[in-house]
């Protein structure tokens, strides 16, 4: 009976010690937006909490994308495609997200815009992050940015040393005896799986999630690019960049060339 008194007051709405507020910190969540604009700008909120989302997001996609690349070092293949599964389901509402943004009006946009020099989304770190993890590394991109807080600068420079997801799906096929050491070996252990899918189904649903992962990213860049260009035109980005025609040079950007080669070899 004391158990089930005492499990009541830890867990029950009856005494709890812990609310909803407290464990999400709400309170806390909810000061952090704090628009620059005066008089205010009425739009300035919608910018502000969307990138926050963002940035929330990105953090459990490298939390999610960091366990899938461990695991299959380690020579899983059932939880890696798990932890993909939900990335991917992640992606597909970022770039619903931008239909959000994409009530703001160019006119609502300028009332705050120059407030917002020399910030940029080119300077968000997860977002480099989850590249970096990705596969797409750019050691250039730590001297072409600037305003990196030391703590940033730090991650981003181990995600650079650290192994990607394609380092560990290598592993993975390596461990499955497959040999690759090089482009070709990899295209034929791919086109070998491809075309054996009961023997090697698991090996073929991972690199699935991973072309989704990559299939996913590139849609969020496109939409990015046609709400950028809805919002700002041919402008320069706010932070220095060359703004649409700069995202529309990342377009062709792929995590997984090998996996996108494969469909032309079968």
């Amino acid at each position: 009976m004391s158990e089930y008194r005492d499990c009541v007051q830890s867990f029950g709405e009856q005494g709890g010690r812990l609310t909803y507020g407290s464990y999400l910190r709400v309170p806390e969540l909810l000061a952090q937006q704090v628009p620059q604009s005066a008089p205010a700008a009425h739009d300035e909120l919608l910018f502000i909490t969307i990138h926050q989302a963002y940035e929330l997001w990105f953090q459990l996609l490298l939390h999610e994308l960091a366990d899938a690349r461990d695991r299959m070092l380690a020579g899983e293949s059932y939880l890696p495609r798990v932890r993909l599964e939900r990335c991917h389901a992640v992606e597909v509402l970022l770039v619903g997200q931008v239909d959000v943004i994409d009530t703001m009006t160019p006119q609502d946009f300028l009332a705050f815009r120059t407030l917002l020099a020399p910030a940029s989304g080119f300077q968000s770190a997860q977002f480099r992050e989850i590249e970096f993890i990705s596969g797409l590394k750019d050691p250039g991109f730590l001297e072409r940015l600037r305003g990196l807080a030391p703590a940033e600068e730090e991650r981003l420079r181990r995600r650079l040393a650290e192994p990607t997801l394609w380092d560990g799906y290598l592993a993975l096929l390596a461990a499955h005896g497959f040999a690759v050491g090089s482009d070709d070996e990899v295209l034929a252990a791919l086109v070998a799986i491809a075309r054996d899918r009961e023997h090697h189904g698991a090996l073929w649903d991972l690199a699935e999630a991973l072309i989704a992962h990559d299939q996913a990213w590139s849609l969020w860049r496109a939409r990015h690019v046609l709400m950028a260009e809805r919002q700002i035109g041919a402008k320069p980005g706010t932070g220095g960049s060359a703004g649409s025609p700069y995202l529309r040079s990342r377009l062709d950007t792929r995590f997984y060339p090998a996996l996108w080669s494969l469909r032309a070899a079968l």
